[in-house]
């Protein structure tokens, strides 16, 4: 019991961290705030997300069986994302016309991260989607239970994995930033550019 607790663990965190590893919404904001106001305001941006994770599991486990006999329940998220990433597209698109980023006069500049990453990870209607598809897949090779105590060790490790990637975005902004050049002096724009392939890239999943 104690080992399959432990795997449900290893499993939340691994799949929420490699789900998150690549440049996203949620992970570029937090580079962005690490540039503008500093690891501590990352850090509690990396929480406010990974908080909404853990909501976000329990309707994926919740929901999963439903939605497998239901895929309208899916369509109905997904077209919702569509609009509300549009929406971001739009906004970060404005926002990078203001400027580059300057760090050393912007550090005061955001008031409340954490709430902003409260806000930025509950408009993210592809995690419970995504979340559903770990559990099936989980399910699928008899590695997911739906009894309380695996839900809950499942979803502590997804909470962890969550914040863990967010963390190491913060934490090396500045590194990452060198490495990749010019591209990051402009967050806003591929915050932009993230948020518009997302809204276009489900709404070919319509059309297509």
């Amino acid at each position: 019991m104690i080992l399959t607790l432990l795997s449900l663990l290893f499993f939340g965190s691994f799949f929420s961290f490699v789900g998150s590893i690549t440049p996203s919404m949620l992970n570029m904001t937090a580079l962005k705030i690490s540039l503008e106001n500093g690891k501590e305001a990352a850090n509690k941006y990396a929480f406010g997300v990974a908080g909404v994770v853990i909501p976000q599991v329990i309707i994926a486990v919740v929901l999963t069986n439903y939605i497998a006999e239901n895929p309208t329940i899916l369509k109905t998220l997904e077209k919702a994302g569509i609009v509300i990433f549009l929406l971001l597209s739009y906004y970060f698109y404005n926002e990078s016309k203001k400027g580059k980023i300057k760090v050393e006069i912007t550090k005061s500049k955001m008031k409340n991260s954490f709430i902003v990453g409260i806000t930025l990870s509950a408009l993210n209607m592809f995690a419970i989607p995504f979340f559903c598809g770990v559990i099936v897949f989980l399910d699928v090779f008899n590695l997911f239970s739906f009894d309380i105590y695996p839900i809950i060790f499942f979803t502590i490790g997804s909470f962890i994995g969550s914040f863990y990637i967010l963390f190491l975005y913060g934490k090396f902004a500045k590194i990452i930033q060198k490495k990749t050049g010019k591209l990051t002096k402009d967050i806003n724009l591929i915050l932009a550019i993230l948020t518009g392939f997302v809204a276009v890239f489900t709404l070919l999943k319509f059309v297509v």
